[in-house]
């Protein structure tokens, strides 16, 4: 990908910016992916009196992920009931980048943190925490990186550099995947020599996810500048924040409806998008019989692949427009889950195809998703609405899991789990045909305070 039409001090920033997402991916890809929430819905979390294979202990592994369940739950409604007022109140004090350093601190502590998890049934819960803390501090991070992304990029090229943020992230997930499994995951001898007892070397892998993210976290505080406080009086208080979001909400629904309805949508299809890669370990586990080092290795691949495909799709939303990439990435990916599901008899080689033809959707979806919110705002409410964007995301994060769960109990078949998945993607899909958006020629804005 090229930033060619962007000015030297200007693609020094991008970079700067595109660096957090690349350092993102410790938590991302690592923590809440592919390495720690699996460890911690281990057998190591179990009574190791219970015998496998018996329905004492498939109840006590279904307890695990329940658990974590809901305190990504949890997590999630603090995000959504706090996301959208501290990014009004960043608005007014023009503090974005002090605050996602802020952010950042607190998510590379809790990984920091993570290293005290013993790989025992007592330290389940603080496994819990830490990751909910490090998920809530994360997502308020992103409303501060996504309110940069109009500062740092024209109309022009806005496409290609959300995409690049996004690839930045699935390509350092890549880097940092490989590192961690040939070091401290894969096989029995480790490169470090450091033991597996008591999940030693993943508690390791924890403390190299805060270094990258600490390092690849700087560039964007020394490179970007801060934006501009709002004129026009002192940042509100938490209440009149709160009172003033209520307004805004009621405002926004009267006068821009078509803003109102892309929130809606992009909740959903971003709830579907999550899952696929949320629930796409579990899967090749139960259902296609991976192994927890064939799940690191497609981890690695998905990455690849998605990251890629979001670097293309970049030139495709600044010149046929994001609704464009989305509509065209959902479609793919209601298509590429049923073939996952109608495949699911045919072993490891069939989800190798499947899901890496999901993979390749997903990070345009996401890309082009936060583009178009980025069209659509104007930059004295970039904040605010990034927070409200978050927090609608974050009000439909119960969707896929729903759905997944749903699917499994009825059937009580794991492989149906993939279909539920595939309903919310179907769902978000057809909320946002009718979503009258696009391009900056079609730009519409919320009513202004």
């Amino acid at each position: 990908m090229t930033l060619a039409p962007i000015a030297s001090p200007q693609r020094a920033r991008v970079l700067a910016w595109a660096a957090w997402d690349w350092g993102s991916a410790a938590f991302n890809a690592v923590i809440t992916t592919f390495v720690f929430t699996v460890y911690l819905t281990s057998a190591l979390f179990l009574d190791p009196s219970l015998r496998v294979g018996t329905a004492a202990y498939d109840a006590a592994k279904a307890s695990l992920s329940t658990g974590l369940g809901l305190g990504l739950s949890v997590a999630g409604l603090v995000v959504a009931l706090v996301a959208p007022v501290l990014g009004a109140r960043t608005d007014y004090s023009g503090h974005r980048r002090r605050w996602l350093g802020i952010n950042t601190a607190v998510v590379v502590l809790a990984m920091v943190a993570m290293f005290g998890v013993v790989g025992s049934p007592a330290y389940f819960p603080l496994g819990v925490v830490l990751v909910g803390i490090g998920t809530v501090f994360y997502e308020f991070a992103t409303v501060n990186y996504n309110a940069m992304l109009p500062g740092i990029s024209t109309p022009r090229t806005i496409g290609r550099v959300s995409a690049l943020g996004w690839a930045s992230g699935y390509l350092g997930g890549i880097v940092l995947l490989l590192v961690l499994y040939t070091t401290l995951i894969a096989g029995e001898h480790h490169a470090f020599g450091i033991p597996e007892a008591d999940g030693l070397n993943i508690r390791v892998v924890a403390l190299a996810c805060a270094v990258w993210a600490a390092v690849f976290g700087l560039p964007v505080l020394l490179a970007v500048p801060e934006a501009p406080p709002l004129s026009g009086g002192p940042r509100p208080g938490v209440l009149q924040a709160y009172r003033q979001l209520i307004r805004d909400v009621a405002g926004l629904w009267r006068s821009d409806r078509t803003l109102v309805r892309f929130l809606i949508a992009s909740a959903v299809f971003r709830d579907g998008l999550v899952g696929v890669f949320s629930f796409g370990g579990v899967i090749a586990a139960t259902v296609f019989g991976f192994t927890f080092s064939q799940v690191l290795v497609f981890g690695i691949a998905a990455n690849v692949v998605a990251g890629v495909s979001t670097i293309v799709s970049g030139r495709f939303d600044d010149r046929f427009g994001p609704k464009a990439v989305i509509l065209t990435s959902l479609v793919g990916l209601v298509v590429a889950g049923g073939g996952v599901f109608l495949a699911r008899g045919g072993g490891t080689t069939a989800f190798w195809v499947g899901g890496l033809a999901l993979c390749l959707f997903v990070g345009p979806a996401q890309s082009a998703s936060r583009s178009m919110l980025a069209r659509m705002v104007p930059a004295e409410r970039q904040g605010e609405l990034f927070g409200l964007y978050a927090t609608t995301g974050r009000a439909a994060t119960f969707l896929a899991p729903a759905m997944f769960t749903l699917f499994i109990a009825v059937t009580r078949d794991q492989a149906f789990g993939i279909l539920g998945i595939v309903l919310v993607l179907l769902a978000g899909l057809l909320l946002l045909i009718p979503v009258r958006a696009g391009g900056p020629s079609e730009r519409t804005a919320p009513p202004s305070r």
